[in-house]
Parts: C-alpha cells; sequence; structure tokens
C-alpha cells in the first residue's frame, strides 16, 4: 500500500498541517500544542514521506520496509540536530528535552503503525 493512502500517516500528516495552519495563518496559539504538538506528528510525517520516497526507487517497492536501526538513526538524527545543535546556531529554536520524548512515541507509532510490509 503507498505510505500516501495510509490512514496511519494521513492522520498525523493532516493534523500536523491543521496545527500549521492554526498557527501561522490564523493565528491561534494553544500553549500545549503550540509546545509539542509539531514534535509528536514529525518523525510519522518525516519518516513516512522518506519510506514512500523509498519504496518510489528501490527494488523491493511496497515490500520496502526500514530497519530498527534505521528508525532509530532517524530519531537520534532529529533529536541531536532539533535539541542539540541547532539552539546553538539559532535563537528561533529552543532547547526542549521533551522534544525528544515526543519524538521517541512519533517514531514508535510510526514504526509499528506506518512502517509495515503490505506489499
Amino acid at each position: 500500500m503507498s505510505i500516501l493512502k495510509n490512514p496511519y500517516f494521513l492522520l498525523p500528516a493532516l493534523l500536523f498541517w491543521a496545527n500549521q495552519y492554526l498557527e501561522r495563518v490564523q493565528e491561534i496559539f494553544i500553549p500545549i500544542l503550540h509546545s509539542y504538538f509539531d514534535d509528536l506528528m514529525a518523525m510519522p510525517v518525516v519518516l513516512g514521506t522518506t519510506l514512500q520516497i523509498y519504496r518510489w526507487i528501490h527494488p523491493l517497492k511496497n515490500g520496502f520496509v526500514f530497519t530498527p536501526v534505521q528508525v532509530m538513526v532517524g530519531l537520534v538524527y532529529f533529536s541531536i540536530l532539533f535539541e542539540g545543535l541547532l539552539p546553538i546556531w539559532s535563537s528561533t529554536y529552543t532547547r526542549d528535552f521533551w522534544d525528544v520524548g515526543c519524538y521517541l512515541v512519533g517514531t514508535v507509532y510510526f514504526y509499528f503503525l506506518i512502517n509495515r510490509n503490505r506489499a
């Protein structure tokens, strides 16, 4: 099944988009959502999009799934980049280690609900 048709991918993607719309267009900021919701949705959206691209180019097509190590590399990469390095380089970013927990929950969601072999 195409990731783009997977309801477990579509839900976080649509929720992420809706939250961005509320914040950036409508300028509505709900404190807990503003702080953590995008981080919770980030890993299913980013890893799901990446998985779909791999499925377009990999010989296994819809049979391709990420290994646990590949998924963990994505989690570690996001955690180091967004919670470690970017806050040092730019005042736009704020270090918040609770975000790492959100990335972890999103990664587990991706791994068990989206990263499935549905060939």
